[in-house]
């Protein structure tokens, strides 16, 4: 016999990957040119320290100072160059947008959990997206997926049980992670498909906003 599934009450979204293009690959071409240095050296210095600026521990500042350091190159004069790295190659999925905003106007709870840094949480801020409940920043918290704690806390303000949620997430680990509190989880492949996996767990989208979301 079947075991029926709970009805889905809230739905929590991975932003880089999932919402966005993946903004990586981008980042690291830009912020290695900005420095005058190879990619490949930008990305080995980089890797040192973004564990720590991801999660808040060291402000962007002291992140720029230990790398130039290491690369011996001067400090970017530039009032926040992973902002405005961020800003130049930040690429919205439009209809990802759109079902978040229809899943929250039929009525569903929804959350924003990323593993991001501070000058992109300040943009995402900025950004004004009012289809969200809950947003949780790794660089807010201290700690990043897939430690379990963020995950807790995103549930908590939700103030929903995880078996009564979803999360999608592009990278299989922080999938885990959510797996391992008791969510249901989608690992995203592109919009579609995500939309036939919410249906499975009997998730109603609706309609949402229509418009560009920049």
């Amino acid at each position: 016999m079947a075991v029926a599934v709970e009805a889905m009450k809230s739905v929590i979204f991975d932003w880089g990957g999932v919402l966005i293009e993946d903004p990586r690959p981008a980042l690291m071409q830009y912020c290695a040119r900005a420095l005058g240095v190879s990619e490949a050296e930008y990305v080995k210095a980089h890797s040192r320290w973004a564990t720590d600026f991801q999660n808040g521990l060291i402000q962007e500042d002291t992140f720029w100072t230990r790398i130039c350091s290491a690369l011996s190159t001067p400090k970017p004069q530039r009032k926040s160059l992973w902002g405005e790295a961020f800003r130049a190659v930040y690429r919205p999925k439009r209809e990802m947008f759109c079902m978040v905003s229809a899943l929250h106007n039929n009525g569903y709870r929804t959350a924003l959990l990323s593993n991001t840094e501070a000058p992109a949480m300040r943009f995402f801020y900025e950004r004004d997206y009012d289809m969200f409940d809950v947003l949780v920043f790794s660089c807010a918290e201290g700690i990043s997926k897939p430690d379990i704690r963020l995950y807790e806390i995103t549930m908590s303000r939700l103030t929903c049980p995880p078996k009564q949620a979803v999360f999608i997430d592009d990278k299989p680990k922080f999938i885990k992670g959510g797996r391992r509190l008791g969510m249901h989880t989608i690992l995203f492949q592109d919009p579609e498909q995500v939309r036939d996996d919410l249906a499975k767990l009997g998730v109603n989208i609706g309609a949402g906003k229509k418009g560009l979301y920049r």
